[in-house]
């Protein structure tokens, strides 16, 4: 029987049962694509990450090498930042805190592990080199009309676009906080939007909070799940989206509060560089 560990990644600080739960099969050197579906269709979270292969680190103080995918409940997916989180937290509890490189479907990302002044172990991951491109007008009215939206409710100064950081996520950025908080979406209807595109990830919608915090929302229709409680990909998609409209200042530090509509507080640090990837911090529990 395989071993899944249930780790919640990125919860608020102080906050019961905050976070998005990932499945982590630390040792799946011996599964096939269906046997990992099947598993990450059991565990029923919106990801599951797979530990194919850990290799010791060439060098001495070198980095380990870790080779992982990730699926869905229904599919694979090229990348999932809160499953890396809670992977690498789960591997720091059994070899210690430190660097490692994560050989994914998307590239090689870096993950670097430590121990707070409290005791907590959190992880930050660099993303594959980002891009950013804008959304045709006819999709981001699709787009918009699904989720009950119209241009109006867009915050001019932010402009919506496709951001890419691991994964595709198209990103809007709505100008009342009201609107954030009320819009609703069928989401047959817009998994059919995301197929039709190719958009593995989440659709990420964001208000902001203030200088350098934003409120985030992301869309994630998938079995019986329709937003993600946290999104270490969408953060990371969201700095570079910030970076690339000129947004914010490099190098910045921002903050994301997102899980509040489905009960699990989450908080995610973004770190935006002049350049390369972006870096996105936070802590794991063990859901018991």
């Amino acid at each position: 029987m395989t071993d899944v560990l249930r780790i919640s990644a990125f919860p608020a600080p102080s906050a019961r049962n905050g976070g998005n739960p990932a499945g982590v099969v630390l040792d799946a050197a011996g599964l096939d694509e269906t046997a990992m579906l099947a598993i990450a269709a059991e565990t029923g979270y919106s990801e599951t990450a797979f530990v194919l292969d850990i290799q010791e680190p060439a060098e001495a103080n070198g980095p380990g090498r870790v080779r992982i995918r990730y699926f869905s409940p229904t599919a694979e997916v090229p990348f999932c930042g809160h499953a890396t989180v809670a992977t690498a937290v789960a591997l720091a509890d059994r070899h210690g805190t430190g660097l490692l490189l994560f050989d994914t479907a998307v590239g090689e990302v870096a993950i670097e592990t430590a121990e707070t002044a409290n005791g907590e172990t959190t992880a930050s991951f660099t993303s594959v080199e980002p891009s950013v491109t804008p959304m045709d007008d006819d999709v981001v009215d699709r787009l918009l009309s699904l989720l009950g939206l119209a241009r109006a409710d867009l915050d001019p100064a932010y402009p919506p676009r496709l951001s890419f950081a691991g994964n595709v996520h198209p990103v809007i950025v709505l100008g009342s906080r009201e609107t954030f908080a009320s819009f609703d979406f069928d989401p047959s209807r817009l998994r059919e939007l995301m197929d039709e595109h190719g958009w593995a990830a989440t659709v990420t919608v964001l208000s902001p909070l203030g200088e350098s915090e934003f409120a985030a929302r992301n869309l994630f229709p998938v079995g019986d799940i329709t937003e993600d409680p946290a999104t270490g990909a969408a953060a990371a998609a969201t700095g570079a989206y910030l970076r690339a409209i000129g947004a914010v200042k490099p190098p910045a530090q921002l903050r994301i509060q997102q899980g509040d509509h489905v009960g699990r507080p989450s908080l995610l640090r973004v770190t935006v560089p002049g350049s390369g990837g972006i870096v996105v911090t936070g802590g794991a529990a063990r859901i018991e």
